[in-house]
This record gives structure tokens, C-alpha cells and sequence, in this order.
């Protein structure tokens, strides 16, 4: 988790440096507060991504010497089709135009949007790829 940590650990390095230039040039405790805390946010995820790399067995990504093949093996299970993710996304597409449009419409998203998330979370569980 090497690169993890060099990641999150210079984000935060990054946005703790902007937050004070931005302070110290703008003077806006808005932006300033957004930055501190997307700041203390990134240290954060590094002190948990540090934590959890050294109870871990080092990946084959952090091993220098290691070869391709040791990072070969199952990537996991990654579905064929599904046509659930459409629906979702016209359910939320029918929840944003409730507000212009009447609060009705939002209601009608919601019920659709129940359909729509347990047929997409019970999709293996009938029809073609039922297990």
C-alpha cells in the first residue's frame, strides 16, 4: 500500500499548503475552511491506509523484486449485462426533476427507485444468472 500512502500523504501535504496560501491571499474563511478540511480529510485516509498496511501482507505491487505473474490469480466476479444500472439512473434522472417540476415527481422517483435498487441488489438471485 506504498503508493496509497504516497498519494494521500501528499494530498494532504498539498491541501494543507493551500489552505494557508489561500488564507494568507484571499482572506475567505469559506474557501479556507474547504480546503482545511479537505485537508484533515486526506490525513485521514493516509493514517488509515498506513495503519492498514502494516497489519497487511505486503501486495505484489509494493514488492521491487517481485515478478507479473505474482499478481496473477481471481480479480473477482464482474457481471456479464444488467440492465438494472439504466434504471437507477432513470430514477434518479425522474428524483431531480421533481423539484422545477412538482414535488409529485420526485414521489413517483422514489417509488421507481425502490423497484429499481432491489431489483439490481436481488439480480442474482432469479432468472438467467440466478445461483
Amino acid at each position: 500500500m506504498k503508493v496509497e500512502r504516497w498519494v494521500f500523504g501528499g494530498m494532504a501535504i498539498f491541501l494543507v499548503m493551500m489552505t494557508v496560501i489561500y488564507w494568507l491571499t484571499a482572506h475567505e474563511i469559506a474557501g479556507a475552511w474547504v480546503l482545511g478540511l479537505s485537508g484533515v480529510m486526506a490525513v485521514m485516509v493516509f493514517g488509515y491506509v498506513l495503519a492498514v498496511g502494516r497489519r497487511i501482507d505486503a501486495r505484489p505491487e509494493d514488492d521491487k523484486e517481485a515478478e507479473v505473474v505474482d499478481g496473477a490469480g481471481s480479480l473477482g466476479f464482474f457481471p456479464p449485462k444488467s440492465i438494472w444500472p439504466f434504471w437507477t439512473a432513470v430514477t434518479l434522472a425522474v428524483i431531480c426533476l421533481g423539484p422545477p417540476f412538482g414535488w409529485w415527481l420526485s414521489i413517483l422517483g422514489v417509488a421507481i427507485g425502490i423497484w429499481s435498487v432491489s431489483g439490481w441488489a436481488y439480480e442474482y438471485y432469479r432468472g438467467e444468472y440466478a445461483h
